[in-house]
């Protein structure tokens, strides 16, 4: 499966975004999605996944009800609501699927090519 993420830019602290993921298509009846982001000089870090199996969604502590999954399946294309964002929001996020549920970064096989957030006063 193809990747096309899209939507970051500059905000200041405490603005929104919302970043889109589209795939080109899904060859599995299960998978997981994943957003990762890496910040300068740091390893890619594990944001939210969801899993097709039934739809839970799961975010890392550091964004837990700032950010907020979801997905609109007749266009093949999730979404990453970003609010409330903080100078350590800033990163490249990246889109991955996988065969499975995980927050580890090796388990995704497919991703897209990452979208620069920039989150400064």
């Amino acid at each position: 499966v193809q990747l096309q993420a899209s939507g970051g830019g500059s905000v200041q602290p405490g603005g929104s975004l919302k970043l889109s993921c589209e795939a080109s298509a899904f060859t599995s009846n299960y998978y997981a999605i994943g957003w990762f982001r890496q910040a300068p000089g740091k390893e890619r870090e594990w944001v939210s996944c969801t899993s097709s199996s039934d739809g839970t969604t799961y975010y890392s502590d550091s964004v837990k009800g700032r950010f907020t999954f979801s997905r609109d399946n007749a266009k093949n294309t999730v979404y990453l609501q970003m609010n409330s964002l903080k100078p350590e929001d800033t990163a490249v996020y990246y889109c991955a699927v996988g065969p499975f549920f995980s927050t580890i970064a090796a388990d995704y096989d497919s991703w897209g090519q990452g979208t620069e957030v920039t989150v400064s006063s």
